[in-house]
């Protein structure tokens, strides 16, 4: 709050007048100067808070990478091994001895809330505007993943449904029903194939990012 005072004195003349005003514009000036400067502060304090937070997510996000694509590649084998077990029971109308049917997956959950709280700070908009939208290009990818992923764990329970009523004195499941799962494991093998793509991608992103910005 800027406050202008009127003088104390009498005016006497246009010299003491333009004096008066001088002394307020300067006044003025000073004082919009260090409000700026404590704005400016603040501005570059909320910046480099926001810029450490980030960055400890971002590398806290990026351990562990390569056994999430392990584990990723895994399950796909899994999953093929699955689909030609039942390829045989649709042409043998039996299950081949001790084999065994693994239908699952699991979301790897990465963290966006120094994300969210630069964006609800206003800090992201204070930053220089190449280093903004490399944050903002990881945590999209960030966003899409965790959206296939999510889409990947419901196409594995529909693809388990049938199993979870079956009784063991039912047998072996009849190549209708081996065919109906055999579908439905390949809807999932292919959800996986985009989590992977996800996956690898911001990997990619993630190694790029801590390369160029070191602690």
């Amino acid at each position: 709050m800027l406050d202008v005072h009127p003088p104390h004195d009498p005016l006497h003349g246009w010299r003491d007048f333009l004096i008066h005003l001088v002394t307020i514009t300067i006044g003025l000036l000073i004082a919009l100067s260090l409000e700026g400067l404590v704005e400016w502060r603040h501005h570059r304090h909320l910046v480099h808070d926001a810029e450490v937070s980030l960055h400890a997510e971002i590398q806290s996000n990026a351990q562990g990478m390569p056994d999430v694509l392990k584990d990723l590649r895994k399950r796909q084998d899994l999953l093929k091994q699955d689909v030609a077990v039942l390829k045989t029971v649709i042409k043998t109308h039996k299950l081949p001895d001790h084999s065994s049917i693994d239908i699952g997956f699991g979301i790897r959950t990465f963290d966006s809330v120094s994300w969210k709280t630069a964006q609800s700070t206003g800090a992201l908009s204070y930053m220089p505007y190449d280093l903004a939208q490399e944050y903002s290009n990881i945590y999209a990818t960030q966003d899409s993943l965790a959206a296939s992923e999510q889409q990947a764990a419901r196409d594995a329970i529909i693809a388990l449904g049938p199993f979870l009523n079956a009784q063991d004195s039912e047998g072996d499941p009849t190549p209708e029903q081996a065919e109906a799962v055999k579908e439905k494991i390949e809807v999932l093998q292919g959800q996986i194939l985009l989590v992977s793509s996800f996956m690898q991608n911001l990997d990619g992103e993630y190694k790029k990012f801590l390369a160029a910005h070191p602690d």
